[in-house]
C-alpha cells in the first residue's frame, strides 16, 4: 500500500448512499476520525439528498448511520476558522435543513457518541434509535460559537425549551437514558441489533403510501415551526384524495391484501 493509499484509508471517505429497493442507507465513513463531517462532504450530502428527493416514488425511507464506534463528532473543528470567510456554517445548516425536508421517512441509527453539528443532523431525522453507549453533547458555548437559527429551532420544537437550554447553555453531556427521557432518542436497542431495528422501522415506513406520508411529514414539521401554509396543506390533501395510491389503499383494504403503492 502506498503512503497516499494508507492516508486515504486512515481518513476514510465521504458519506456513501446505498439504495436497496424502497429503503436507502446513508453512511458516514470516517471511523478513524469519529466520522467527522468535513467541508467537502457538504456538497456530497446535498447531492445524495437531491437524488433521494428525485426518487421519492421508489425510495420511500432512509436510514442514516455511520461506521465504527461513534456516530459523528460533528463538523470539522479545523474548518471553523474559515467559516466567516467561506460561509461553511450556512452550508452546514442548509444541508441539515435539506435532510429534514426530505419526503422520505428518515431513521437515524446512532451507533455511539454524537456531538456538535451532528446532533442536529440526527435531530433532523424523523426517528432516532440509539444504543446503550450513545451519548451526546452540544459544545457550541465551549467554543464561543453561536449556533445557527434552524438548528436552535429544531432543538426547541423537538426537545422543548428546558432541555434545549441544558444542552446549549450548559453544554451538558447526556447518556442514552437521559436522551430517551427528553425525546432525543425514540428507543434504545442493543448494539448488535441497531442496524436491523433501524431497517425494520424504515421498511415499515416504506410500506405506507408515500404521497400521504410525505405530505403529513411536511405539515407536521411546518406546524411545529409555526410556518404551516393552510393553502399549501389543502393542495397536498386534495392531491392525495384524487391519487391512485388512495384508490389502491381502499381496494387493498376491501380485498384484504397488502397495498401496492406507486407514489402517484
Amino acid at each position: 500500500m502506498t503512503a497516499n493509499m494508507a492516508e486515504h484509508a486512515r481518513q476514510g471517505s465521504s458519506p456513501e448512499l446505498e439504495i436497496d429497493g424502497a429503503v436507502a442507507t446513508l453512511r458516514l465513513c470516517r471511523p478513524a476520525r469519529a466520522n467527522r463531517i468535513e467541508p467537502g462532504d457538504l456538497e456530497v450530502l446535498m447531492g445524495h439528498f437531491r437524488s433521494l428527493r428525485d426518487q421519492h416514488a421508489q425510495v420511500r425511507a432512509l436510514v442514516v448511520t455511520a461506521s465504527g464506534k461513534h456516530f459523528s463528532s460533528g463538523f470539522d473543528l479545523g474548518a471553523i476558522a474559515s467559516v466567516l470567510e467561506t460561509g461553511a456554517n450556512d452550508a452546514f445548516a442548509e444541508m441539515v435543513d435539506t435532510l429534514e425536508a426530505l419526503p422520505q421517512t428518515t431513521v437515524c441509527a446512532i451507533n455511539g457518541g454524537v456531538f456538535g453539528g451532528s446532533t442536529d443532523l440526527a435531530l433532523a431525522c424523523d426517528f432516532r434509535l440509539g444504543v446503550p453507549e450513545t451519548r451526546m453533547f452540544m459544545p457550541a458555548a465551549r467554543f464561543g460559537l453561536h449556533y445557527y437559527a434552524s438548528g436552535l429551532r429544531r432543538y426547541l420544537t423537538r426537545l422543548g425549551l428546558n432541555a434545549s437550554k441544558r444542552l446549549f447553555l450548559l453544554a451538558e453531556e447526556l447518556d442514552a437514558r437521559a436522551l430517551l427521557e427528553i425525546g432525543y432518542l425514540t428507543a434504545i436497542v442493543p448494539a448488535d441489533r441497531l442496524q436491523e431495528e433501524a431497517r425494520a422501522l424504515a421498511r415499515r415506513a416504506a410500506r405506507l403510501a408515500p404521497l400521504a406520508c410525505a405530505g403529513m411529514k411536511s405539515a407536521l414539521n411546518a406546524m411545529a415551526a409555526n410556518r404551516y401554509d393552510p393553502a399549501e396543506g389543502a393542495r397536498i390533501s386534495r392531491a392525495c384524495m384524487v391519487s391512485a395510491d388512495l384508490r389502491e389503499g381502499i381496494a387493498a383494504s376491501r380485498e384484504k391484501r397488502d397495498p401496492r403503492f406507486e407514489g402517484r
